[in-house]
């Protein structure tokens, strides 16, 4: 499975997602643009020591990542999906795929994948979304469940 966050914004959201697919044994693909540097201290400060073993890939273009990776199943994740991330099929050669901090995922992959969203429930009625480095916590160990 590889993780892949389009637009990325917030440095430590991306540093800690990073220390999670290190744990996981798992890709990162971030998508520029990015809202940081990738030398900036607080990637390095949330992602510590395991930065250094992280399996990072930059693309400028999410129709390069499909090119060169060419994934096995897309899941594209938002609080606009119907569908619950537990009932949504996923692909271990898959990839989750996750919109910038501020406004989710590109407006025109609504259409265009829209068979391919699934949301994080969220019954408590005061929120309407969660940290982005907590989301991909939640799908990636959804993900990894079902692989075990």
């Amino acid at each position: 499975m590889t993780i892949v966050l389009l637009h990325p914004e917030i440095p430590h959201n991306t540093g800690a997602i990073g220390r999670l697919c290190v744990g996981l044994g798992w890709p990162l693909v971030l998508i520029r643009p990015l809202g940081f540097a990738l030398d900036e201290r607080h990637i390095r400060r949330a992602g510590l020591d395991y930065w250094e073993h992280l399996d990072l890939t930059l693309y400028d273009d999410f129709g390069d990542f499909l090119a060169d990776r060419r994934p096995g199943g897309l899941c594209f994740l938002s609080t606009k999906a119907t569908r619950s991330l537990y009932d949504t099929p996923l692909d271990p050669d898959g990839a989750l795929v996750f919109g910038s901090e501020s406004s989710g995922l590109p407006p025109p992959y609504y259409a265009r994948y829209a068979d391919r969203l699934a949301r994080i429930p969220m019954p408590g009625p005061h929120a309407r979304s969660i940290n982005l480095a907590n989301a991909v916590s939640i799908a990636a160990y959804e993900a990894y469940r079902r692989t075990l």
